[in-house]
């Protein structure tokens, strides 16, 4: 269990990194585009389009194992201090399996719009540039899709008397 968790953190460690690099050449491109602006008189073709179709969708979804691993969705425990340990940890393991079928759900719709756009070779011009954007559909299935994983990962993890961020809980019985 122990070298599952450590996979699943050096993976999502990854991930962040990845979507922190996205930020970082965004700010770079977009810096690019308003100094060419000024020498030039003119933008860097296809900025909007790469920042907008490539750069953002990037950020936004690759993320969202990370956050969900580190717990950092909007939780609400209104009924919490009403219910028994045990009754909590039943609800944290069906809160998580319910998440994760909406993850599951939402990579399955993305996947056949990603699939849709890659047998059409979807782009966008911008200034007389045919820019590809197909290939950022898939960033949205595979990011539900990773989401996913970590949230059932966690149901286990609750189930089995450990948390996702590695309190000891008592097991399920």
């Amino acid at each position: 269990m122990e070298q599952l968790r450590r996979g699943v953190d050096l993976s999502m460690s990854f991930l962040a990194t990845l979507a922190s690099l996205g930020v970082l050449v965004m700010m770079v491109h977009v810096c690019a585009d308003v100094i060419w602006r000024q020498i030039s008189g003119g933008p860097l073709p296809a900025t909007v389009e790469i920042v907008s179709r490539y750069y953002m969708v990037l950020v936004a979804f690759l993320p969202l194992a990370w956050v969900e691993r580190r717990g950092g969705m909007v939780r609400v425990e209104l009924i919490d201090g009403f219910l028994s340990r045990r009754m909590i940890l039943l609800s944290d393991v069906m809160a998580a399996l319910l998440a994760a079928a909406v993850y599951f759900g939402l990579s399955y719709a993305s996947w056949g719009i990603a699939m849709r756009n890659y047998n059409t070779g979807t782009f966008v011009t911008a200034l007389q540039y045919a820019v590809p954007v197909w290939p950022t559909y898939f960033l949205a299935p595979l990011g539900f899709l990773l989401a996913g994983l970590v949230v059932m990962l966690r149901a286990l993890f609750i189930a089995t008397g450990t948390d996702a961020r590695g309190d000891n809980r008592e097991a399920l019985q």
